[in-house]
């Protein structure tokens, strides 16, 4: 039996981040660190999606070409780039935590380079 239940697609609620809504409801400028969050969140997520099925595509390519030339080439070439695209979103969030060690004294969440933080508010 299937049990519904809720799914959220976002990295923290607007409740969840001190000074986001006003009383009334309305939401301020630092709301966007939720935004900008969420969209990083979902775009990652799509990102190893993504990876998962070129691996998948490379593979079946690969075990299917029975020794053919131009088709093994092209699994590989399928391969090849799948590779790149994960090295490069792995490298791209690395960078920005050596970045934000070195230069901003930040370790995982406590970093500031992911966080928009409005000065006087």
């Amino acid at each position: 039996m299937f049990t519904p239940f809720a799914v959220y697609a976002q990295v923290k609620n607007w409740s969840q981040v001190p000074g986001c809504m006003t009383p009334e409801g309305v939401p301020t400028f630092k709301c966007l660190e939720v935004v900008f969050g969420n969209l990083i969140f979902m775009a990652s997520s799509l990102i190893v999606v993504v990876l998962f099925i070129m691996f998948v595509v490379g593979a079946f390519r690969y075990l299917t070409s029975f020794g053919n030339p131009e088709s093994v080439k092209k699994a590989q070439g399928t391969l090849r780039y799948a590779l790149i695209g994960f090295i490069l979103f792995i490298s791209s969030y690395l960078i920005l935590n050596v970045i934000c060690f070195l230069f901003l004294g930040g370790i995982g969440k406590d970093c500031k380079l992911f966080k928009l933080e409005i000065p006087g508010s």
